[in-house]
């Protein structure tokens, strides 16, 4: 399994360019855990469901293009905090069921929390962060999303095999990454990550984009979202957005398909490359598994274009933040006082 402890940064970086993820031991303190699992705590106690129009968040396909293909809650949430619930906590009508308290309803919280909550904002603009990315080869790294994971005891619902380039997708070439950060531990008994070592050097298997018919051609019947497929030739395609063969304990068909499990203490960080093939279990354990995961991309520094079409889009005018242009602003405050 690649693993490799913080400070070696030669190291890392040769296990991330053979394997496309890498699992750094004790990246962030169980104070700075804590702080950001604390903050969600309030966020959703002033959170009320009921003034808002809350969607489920899945990751199969066909229940992926109901929920979130068809929601402009899920589409307005990229430079916002919105709330997700977990299948089967909502009633027929979307509303939370009675007997399911909202802390333990929810899928997850996204995809602007490093924009708008201080809290989040720090950690996803702190140093190590940022220098951890330049060390990885990222030049001009903006951030388009983050994502608070709840994984929740016993209801947490599986990840379904996935790249995150088909979600975030760049033109003239993939630059994802994502940075996942386990704010408890993650084992296989609660849902760790699985992951593929070396698929980051096969393409992207399908994107995840705005439908035209919806978005140009003003067919309001239409689905929001689509998935357009790129590479089906390939052997991943068996399995994309879906659990491959023989996944359940003791996940015999996953080993088989070349899938390791990353087992992660409070605390760890694992990088993932945005075209590896990833996936989670479900959670039917009575422990948390929760994240902080941060997804950014190259910038138009390098030449790099977000694609109009992906799902995520800011507000007219407004970009995304900068990694190192904050880290920048941050050392000049630094050194006036």
């Amino acid at each position: 399994m690649p693993s490799d402890t913080a400070g070696e940064v030669t190291s890392r970086g040769q296990l991330f360019e053979r394997d496309g993820f890498l699992h750094i031991k004790g990246f962030a303190s169980k104070e700075e855990c804590a702080r950001l699992k604390n903050r969600m705590k309030e966020l959703i106690d002033a959170w009320d469901p009921s003034a808002e129009q809350p969607t489920v968040f899945v990751t199969d396909t066909k229940q992926q293009l109901k929920h979130q293909g068809s929601s402009d809650y899920f589409l307005d949430s990229a430079d916002r905090i919105h709330f997700f619930f977990e299948k089967g906590a909502t009633n027929e009508d979307g509303s939370l069921k009675k007997d399911v308290a909202k802390h333990r309803a929810l899928n997850k919280v996204g995809h602007g929390l490093h924009v708008a909550d201080d809290a989040f904002k720090e950690y996803s603009h702190c140093k190590k962060v940022t220098e951890l990315v330049k060390d990885l080869g990222w030049t001009d790294p903006v951030l388009p999303q983050s994502m608070y994971i709840f994984k929740q005891p016993s209801i947490g619902g599986e990840v379904t095999s996935h790249q995150d380039s088909s979600f975030l997708h760049t033109t003239p070439k993939p630059t994802c990454l994502g940075l996942w950060l386990a704010l408890d531990a993650a084992t296989l008994e609660n849902g760790c990550l699985w992951a593929r070592p070396g698929s980051h050097k096969e393409p992207v298997r399908r994107v995840f984009v705005r439908n035209p018919d919806r978005f140009e051609k003003g067919d309001a019947k239409a689905p929001q979202m689509i998935f357009e497929n790129l590479n089906s030739d390939c052997k991943a395609w068996d399995w994309e957005g879906k659990m491959p063969s023989g996944w359940t304990p003791p996940s015999m068909g996953l080993k088989e398909k070349g899938f390791q499990h990353v087992e992660c203490e409070v605390g760890d960080l694992v990088v993932i490359h945005g075209q590896v093939d990833h996936m989670s279990l479900p959670n039917k354990s009575d422990k948390p598994r929760e994240t902080f995961q941060l997804h950014l991309i190259e910038g138009p520094g390098e030449g790099i274009t977000w694609s109009p079409r992906n799902w995520l889009q800011y507000p007219e005018g407004k970009s995304f933040p900068s990694l190192l242009a904050e880290s920048e602003r941050k050392k000049r405050k630094a050194d006036q006082l």
